[in-house]
């Protein structure tokens, strides 16, 4: 029998290569309590995709709201803004969230996010022509990061000047509510979290006054009649962490996986589909949560209500009774895109379309220009620890 006190989705090993363990529970132990996460984890496809399909089961409401992660003192100094994410729609259910999403789909048609391909891709060639005479770098730091967060600056309608500002704000908030800190270290994460929320605050405030074409601008013109001003304000700031945080983690779990897997350049007819199986093989994230809204009965296991549950995307995406072979990186898989990396039914991701062209993008422009792109031998490899997400510290690399 697997003991729970194992599932530690913020120890090193498990963020770096938990695929043994995962299959494991997967066939031993589909559901159980984890009391490293206060929560019920669920391992299996079937088990995984039911529930992101089933809301009126297993609720999003709050589901993001991790401020028990955090001290009494960090929650006192940040009030209010200790429930962050509370009106964001992947953190409510419906009517709130058809309500929300509606708003939101507007700035992402498909004819909106096909436009931005183009200057996605001046964007990595920019970076690129000022990076390639270095002849080597960290791909996570000075590649992967910055195109990306300036794509999505723009779209939010963050000035160039700010953008460096908004970069270093994101990050602290991505540790202060994603992943694991001490007391002290949270303390000096909230205050940095809470100059970013007024940042936001002042560019709705300005857009209000002066709008542009911009999300900001469209979204502000919506306060009132579909929104509030704090619905605004979460969305943009969850939003600029997609752009600065999410997109780059995935592209540098795959330009790693293609590297260790030969199969570096990518051939541009082959970009999508290698684009779906590095999120299966190496998503980066892992996974998202839920509240039962009522006793659930799964593989003899009873799931009191009330209870947080943990949705394992990352287990789900090797589950080898839908992916044959899942080890294994297919880079024509036929099913590689039947991962949730996205999430599922209702909140499946409303900015994958976007992350997805961002990521076969950056992979068509690196294969270009960087075709004898290569690991640095002997560098250590490690991941950020974090409870729902995967991503490289750093990637040494040369070309």
């Amino acid at each position: 029998m697997i003991d729970a006190a194992d599932f530690d989705v913020g120890a090193a090993w498990h963020v770096a290569a938990p695929y043994d363990f995962l299959r494991r529970l997967r066939h031993e132990r589909p559901v159980f309590r984890s009391e490293h996460l206060d929560a019920y984890v669920l391992t299996r496809y079937a088990d995984v995709r039911a529930a992101y399909g089933d809301p009126r089961r297993f609720s999003s409401e709050g589901s993001l709201t991790i401020s028990r992660s955090l001290s009494a003192e960090t929650r006192l100094k940040l009030g209010e803004h200790g429930s962050f994410l509370s009106s964001f729609v992947a953190n409510v259910d419906p009517p709130v969230h058809t309500r929300l999403r509606r708003s939101v789909s507007r700035a992402f048609t498909p004819r909106a996010v096909a436009a931005l391909e183009q200057r996605f891709r001046e964007l990595n060639e920019e970076l690129l022509g000022r990076v390639v005479p270095r002849g080597g770098g960290d791909l996570v730091a000075e590649i992967a990061h910055a195109p990306s967060a300036r794509l999505t600056a723009r779209f939010i309608g963050v000035p160039q000047e700010d953008e460096e500002f908004v970069k270093n704000h994101v990050k602290d908030w991505f540790q202060l509510f994603l992943s694991p800190q001490p007391p002290d270290r949270q303390l000096a994460l909230a205050e940095s979290f809470l100059v970013y929320l007024d940042y936001v605050d002042g560019l709705v405030a300005s857009r209000a006054k002066e709008p542009r074409d911009d999300f900001t601008s469209l979204m502000t013109s919506l306060i009132g009649t579909e929104l509030s001003h704090r619905e605004v304000v979460e969305l943009i700031s969850t939003i600029l962490l997609g752009g600065n945080d999410t997109v780059p983690n995935q592209l540098g779990n795959s330009v790693l996986r293609l590297l260790r897997e030969g199969l570096w350049p990518v051939p541009p007819e082959k970009a999508r589909n290698a684009v779906e199986e590095c999120m299966r093989i190496d998503g980066a994230s892992l996974g998202s949560f839920r509240y039962a809204t009522t006793d659930v009965e799964l593989h003899g296991t009873t799931i009191p209500a009330g209870s947080l549950c943990l949705l394992s995307t990352d287990s789900a995406a090797h589950d080898e009774t839908v992916f044959d072979d899942p080890e294994r990186f297919l880079i024509e898989r036929p099913n590689a895109d039947a991962h949730m990396t996205f999430g599922y039914g209702i909140h499946f991701c409303v900015g994958a379309a976007l992350g997805r062209l961002q990521l076969r993008t950056a992979l068509e422009v690196l294969g270009e220009r960087l075709p004898g792109l290569r690991l640095v031998p002997g560098e250590p490899l490690s991941y950020r620890p974090s409870i729902v997400g995967r991503g490289l510290t750093a990637l040494p690399v040369e070309w």
